[in-house]
């Protein structure tokens, strides 16, 4: 395995950590000196992997919690999904698709749509589009704005 291969598995892997985000992995791809359109693709890939999972973990979870409070004899939401339930009502599933990368992070944005009642299939599809949309608009940014790799620190 090349440097340029192992800088592509550790964008894919950090693209995948909730927090770091396909957005935040791709200027730092392009910084060290990797092929911007690969970056866009590893980082994006392993951050739609985790959407993908959050979303359909939080079906199953949302479930689980509405049984658990069913049985507990509480009838009302919990607090966090009213939260939740807020920001899905003022936004939408394509609003969050589209401020949950830069806001609050696109497997909680999984998430929050999932709670807020979208579909996990559809959540994950328009999560992993916004950010397929941010990442190659930023990696776009840094190309044209000359950003192609800090000296001594290429992959090649």
């Amino acid at each position: 395995m090349n440097l340029e291969q192992l800088g592509l598995f550790g964008v894919f892997l950090a693209g995948a950590i909730p927090w770091l985000e396909a957005i935040g992995v791709v200027p730092a791809g392009i910084l060290i000196g990797l092929d911007p359109a690969l970056t866009v693709l590893f980082a994006v890939t392993g951050n739609a992997i985790t959407i993908f999972l959050f979303a359909f973990g939080a079906g199953k979870l949302r479930s689980w919690m509405r049984q658990r409070r069913s049985a507990k004899g509480k009838t009302e939401e919990s607090p966090r999904i009213i939260k939740a339930q807020r920001s899905f009502d003022r936004w939408g599933i394509y609003g969050l698709a589209i401020l949950g990368p830069l806001f609050i992070g696109t497997q909680f944005a999984a998430l929050v749509a999932v709670a807020g009642g979208v579909k996990p299939l559809k959540a994950s599809i328009a999560i992993t589009a916004a950010t397929i949309l941010w990442a190659a608009l930023i990696a776009l940014a840094f190309v044209v704005a000359g950003f192609d790799g800090i000296p001594g620190f290429e992959s090649e």
